[in-house]
């Protein structure tokens, strides 16, 4: 897959940016964040949000949506061995016949999920994972297509679930939508924002994601007090640091991050200091309190100019090689905590239609159980929530209960018959990006038919 450059002045934003990591540790993290602004724009009633929930770890897809017919039932529970969730456990979450009159339940830790899933506002995505072209179990035991590179393989699927490409990828789908929007948003900086540390799925050829503790905005202790401890000394060391008139390139482009870095952390500060977290998130787990600030960053989107953004936010310890049936309802059910709480806000906030998020992981696991845990996979199921979404529905195709079938490649990991191509060919198109982009935003989605997400998501 062909990725374009960075640019002379993108190299430069960035070599500038960490070049400032001696200075102090919140100025330095945020300098690198830093893009051109763009043309300012009312955002008006136009907003719209991507938010990516990325399961770390690779999510266990066989105990997140589990069939419930009894023959069915039977088949996954000899599969599973011990791993396998009793059926009768599985009445409250039970979804009714959705796949070709196919029963399936959530796992009952993702209980709190079935009032949008009855509203119409939560899908499940079936068998979801990363290709290079549609590939048959024929072609893959042949060897006859290529496939995805270095499968299995923790740091290179993550990287090839959110850019397309394995481990070292310079920009992801998430980035490269925005770029694609970018012009509608005053403060292009705050265009793409991670509350979870660096992932390439925010990386544009243009933006540059934000990094944003969930806790809230730092303070730059150079410049804000505390530091030097004489107001004259951190005048002195603000003019020094943002003094573009500079005879060294680098120079000079460094001084413009710092002084752009400055005044974004001010607005946004400023923007945020009267929008407090909303009760209904459990801000003692890590994901409540993430999603918790993109809710708060949401609110706050009318006064700093925003018209469109994505979001990244995760969840790590699903890499449950052992201790599956303890660790994995846990982890779950911080999910469903965090997305219910988030809904219920974005809602509050009349912007139900206007915010889409979705869950994504490394890859699947194995259907056999290793004894007390799953090993790597490939396909897995994945849900997408939101007042945009069609839900109520099961989109993709549902693999076979057991280990036969066409759709096992060896200890029943999944052979993907969606490509995470046609779920960001579907949301890059919701999102506003122009027909004549997708290729460029998604590589490789013209490879694959659009049709079976076509009507996952309304204008």
């Amino acid at each position: 897959m062909t990725h374009s450059l960075l640019s002379r002045r993108a190299f430069l934003r960035r070599s500038a940016a960490l070049s400032m990591a001696g200075v102090a540790a919140p100025l330095a993290l945020n300098l690198s964040h830093m893009a051109e602004a763009a043309a300012a724009a009312s955002p008006g009633d136009d907003y719209k949000a991507l938010v990516c929930v990325f399961l770390q770890g690779g999510n266990d897809h066989a105990n997140t949506l589990i069939p419930v017919d009894p023959a069915e039932h039977a088949t996954y529970a000899a599969a599973r061995g011990m791993l396998a969730l009793p059926r009768d456990d599985l009445a409250a979450t039970t979804l009714g016949p959705i796949a070709s009159g196919r029963a399936v339940a959530m796992h009952p830790a993702l209980l709190p999920l079935m009032a949008p899933w009855r509203d119409g506002r939560l899908a499940w995505l079936a068998n979801i994972g990363p290709l290079v072209q549609p590939t048959s179990l024929a072609d893959y035991r042949a060897a006859r297509v290529p496939l995805p590179p270095r499968l299995f393989s923790h740091n290179d699927q993550q990287s090839v679930w959110q850019s397309g490409a394995p481990e070292g990828a310079l920009s992801g789908w998430g980035g490269r939508a925005a770029d694609a929007v970018l012009s509608g948003n005053s403060v292009a900086a705050l265009t793409c924002i991670n509350t979870a540390g660096q992932a390439v799925f925010l990386a544009g050829d243009t933006i540059v994601p934000y990094m944003l503790a969930p806790t809230g905005v730092p303070s730059l202790a150079a410049l804000e007090g505390g530091l030097f401890g004489s107001a004259a000394c951190e005048a002195a060391f603000r003019s020094l640091v943002t003094d573009t008139a500079q005879p060294h390139l680098l120079a000079g482009e460094h001084a413009r991050i710092m002084a752009r870095a400055i005044d974004v952390n001010a607005r946004l500060r400023t923007a945020l200091s009267g929008i407090a977290t909303p009760s209904g998130f459990d801000t003692s787990t890590s994901l409540g309190l993430q999603l918790g600030m993109v809710a708060r960053l949401m609110a706050a989107h009318a006064t700093l100019g925003l018209r469109r953004q994505v979001f990244f936010v995760q969840l790590g310890g699903f890499d449950l090689h052992d201790n599956l049936r303890a660790r994995h309802p846990e982890l779950l059910a911080q999910v469903a905590a965090a997305l219910a709480a988030f809904q219920t806000e974005v809602d509050r906030l009349g912007l139900a239609d206007q915010v889409t998020s979705f869950t994504a992981s490394d890859f699947g696991r194995t259907l056999t159980s290793n004894g007390d845990g799953s090993d790597h996979g490939w396909g897995g199921h994945h849900l997408m929530l939101g007042g945009a979404v069609q839900g109520g529905a099961l989109y993709g195709t549902l693999p076979p209960a057991g280990l036969d079938g066409d759709h096992h490649v060896g200890q029943g990991r999944l052979l993907p018959t969606l490509a995470v191509q046609q779920l960001g060919a579907a949301l890059a198109r919701w999102f506003g990006v122009p027909s004549s982009e997708l290729e460029q935003v998604v590589p490789g989605q013209r490879r694959f038919d659009a049709s079976p997400l076509a009507s996952l998501l309304s204008a």
